[in-house]
């Protein structure tokens, strides 16, 4: 297992396995690799079980090709915006624009200024599953946080709103 160290001024050793199925041990300034080495192995179970799940991710959704990318590119143009402005009719919302990108790190996002942001990856989803995405950003310009009331609009205009947020981390 290839590791990668980030040292910064934290205070605790931590463990992360990335999207692309890298580990990360981000350490304090100064941590030996004596010191990391024994971390890794009390957490080996932890990383298996994330690098399986990661590894099942991207394999059932693997990197796009160019040519896939500006399918999905177009397919988000065409559908979206047209989407985002029949729900937010429904939940009496405004917002300022809508975006589409090819973000990997995250499917959608609201500004403070209410415009929307979407990842054309979402093309890549169920109906449901962009629905959720799109609803749960509508009511991020209402609430712009996960607070109890930003998620009380969510499961308002989505009850089954968990099994969308299963289908996009599976």
């Amino acid at each position: 297992m290839e590791l990668s160290v980030l040292y910064s001024k934290r205070k605790t050793l931590a463990l992360e396995v990335t999207r692309e199925g890298r580990v990360l041990v981000r350490a304090p300034q100064g941590t030996s690799a004596a010191e990391i080495e024994p971390f890794v192995n009390a957490h080996r179970a932890w990383l298996e079980k994330h690098l399986t799940i990661v590894e099942e991710r991207r394999r059932r959704h693997p990197e796009p090709t160019r040519e896939e990318e500006l399918r999905l590119r177009r397919e988000a143009r065409a559908y979206v915006p047209h989407r985002v402005e029949e729900l937010a009719r429904q939940m009496g919302v405004s917002y300022t624009g809508v975006r589409i990108n090819f973000a990997k790190g995250r499917f959608g996002s609201c500004s403070g200024k209410n415009s929307l942001n979407f990842s054309a990856r979402i093309m890549q989803y169920s109906p449901h599953a962009i629905d959720y995405v799109i609803v749960h950003e509508l009511a991020h310009t209402v609430e712009h946080n996960h607070s109890s009331r930003f998620w009380r609009i969510v499961e308002q205009y989505m009850p089954d709103y968990r099994e969308a947020e299963k289908e996009l981390k599976g």
